[in-house]
């Protein structure tokens, strides 16, 4: 970069306040550490800034707001020259598309009485001639509705995303991984264009530049156009794996998302929403985007061996179900009235210090399981996939560390104090809300673990939940907590 272009862009960055939003998203995670690291004023919108305040620079500015609740976006928007929307409810549970049609229109007219000059947004490839499936439609009627603002607005389609940490990389990981034989529905062959996260976050960087008050619409896929079977055979290519894939006439999107919830991180409400999506073509008709940016998107088989290097290092930036809305709902129980809070409270005293003695809760979950009754754990998890929940396939985000706003099964990280205090809000469907919670006080060679579960019901359905599983828990909390202590003597003692 010469002295003069080199200062033209350190003045753009000082002239223009970047708004982010689904910053805690698979693609907004991604985009974020971009953003901070080409040093831009940043501003991330959150419903819960708690859960991504750990996760940014000190720089990044991190708001309240709830597009859904248009007063919350007029101060997240003061002073924004250009504004990401990566707001999208494959994740949600009801009328998605309702959601998405009020958000969209929220953000637009409160974008456009404060000024912004321009919108991004990222939507979803498909023919708009074909009928489209419900979640496909939404994210192209968003884009209309966010032009209907008359803010400019860059709008890119993508389809698949291959990155580590993707939703559709983590499916075909899974099955490729996990299966021996699997059988290969229609909708597996259908084609697509996927595109690496790669490329996807450099079209997103490279749209800021923009400086003309034109509406765009660019179509964005990687190199080859290909079906879901191809990936999963280069995915097994790529990792030496021989699998036997049966082609199937019939496996509806109902029974493709159990299935997919049974054997990968995806759960049923998820899977069949992707299942619906995937049964349409999202190939790119229109390359104009290949002109106007200096792009050069990878092939499949280069993206997948990028994404494998990634998970090998344990560093993903960010995972599909990192999102805060991928459990669901955004408060499920707004305007219900909990009643008092049902509190089950144990402590062990062990002789080990207080580091030593969190080291087992800090692992606990995913691979490693809950330390005692792990098929009542398993039980729950199926009962919760069956309902239209997480279940718990998703397992830990990170293996070896705890992030606030990272997922546990179907518990989502809400506080942590290293070696101290590790709270986890409940995301599986509940008649309430629930957190499990771990407390490690003490010094030198002795300390307490407390551990407790916190329920606050919703109405008598909420107190016969709980009540009715009470034999249970005292299986499932106390056998937890020994456990637990046992674990750490274990490692107190090996360590001498």
């Amino acid at each position: 970069m010469t002295t003069t272009s080199k200062n033209n862009h350190e003045e753009f960055i000082e002239e223009n306040l970047v708004l982010l939003t689904g910053a805690t998203g698979y693609v907004g995670g991604r985009l974020l550490k971009a953003l901070e690291e080409s040093k831009f004023q940043l501003r991330c919108l959150a419903r819960r800034p708690e859960l991504l305040s750990p996760r940014v620079s000190p720089n990044t500015e991190v708001v309240k707001g709830d597009a859904l609740e248009r007063s919350s976006l007029i101060s997240a928007m003061h002073g924004v020259n250009i504004a990401f929307y990566l707001i999208h409810s494959m994740g949600s549970a009801g009328s998605f598309e309702e959601n998405d049609r009020i958000a969209a229109i929220n953000f637009g007219e409160i974008a456009k009485e404060a000024g912004v000059k321009r919108i991004i947004y990222l939507g979803g490839l498909g023919n708009a001639q074909e009928v489209l499936s419900s979640h496909l439609r939404s994210r192209q009627e968003v884009g209309s509705l966010l032009r209907a603002s008359k803010v400019p607005v860059i709008e890119f389609r993508a389809s698949i995303v291959i990155g580590s940490g993707s939703l559709s990389f983590e499916m075909i990981k899974s099955l490729v991984e996990r299966l021996p034989i699997m059988l290969i529905p229609k909708w597996a062959l259908m084609y697509a264009q996927p595109i690496a996260i790669e490329d996807l976050t450099s079209y997103l960087m490279e749209a800021l530049y923009n400086r003309d008050n034109t509406n765009y619409l660019f179509e964005i896929g990687g190199f080859d156009q290909v079906s879901y079977l191809d990936i999963m055979r280069i995915y097994a290519k790529s990792i030496n794996k021989r699998v036997l894939m049966i082609p199937v006439p019939v496996l509806t999107p109902y029974l493709s998302s159990l299935w997919l919830g049974l054997v990968t991180p995806l759960y049923a409400r998820i899977g069949r929403k992707l299942v619906e999506s995937i049964v349409h073509s999202t190939v790119v008709h229109d390359d104009i985007a290949l002109r106007k940016f200096k792009i050069k998107p990878i092939g499949v088989e280069e993206a997948i061996q990028s994404a494998i290097k990634l998970e090998n290092r344990e560093s993903a930036v960010s995972r599909w179900y990192d999102s805060t809305s991928s459990s669901g709902e955004t408060n499920p129980y707004k305007g219900y009235k909990f009643g008092e809070r049902l509190i089950d409270a144990r402590t062990i005293n062990i002789n080990v210090n207080p580091k030593t003695a969190f080291d087992p809760i800090q692992n606990i979950g995913g691979e490693k399981g809950w330390y005692a009754w792990n098929i009542l754990w398993q039980i729950r998890g199926f009962i919760d996939l069956l309902v239209g929940g997480v279940g718990m396939r998703r397992g830990r985000s990170h293996k070896d560390k705890l992030i606030v706003g990272g997922t546990i099964d179907f518990w989502r990280i809400e506080k942590i104090v290293p070696n101290k205090f590790l709270s986890l809000s409940a995301e599986m469907k509940l008649p309430g809300r629930a957190w499990l919670e771990f407390e490690v006080v003490g010094q030198g060679n002795s300390c307490t673990i407390k551990q407790t579960a916190i329920f606050e019901p919703v109405g008598i359905l909420g107190k016969i939940y709980w009540y009715s599983l009470y034999p249970l828990h005292q299986l499932i909390f106390a056998g937890m907590l020994q456990a637990i202590a046992h674990k750490a003597i274990a490692l107190s003692k090996s360590s001498l």
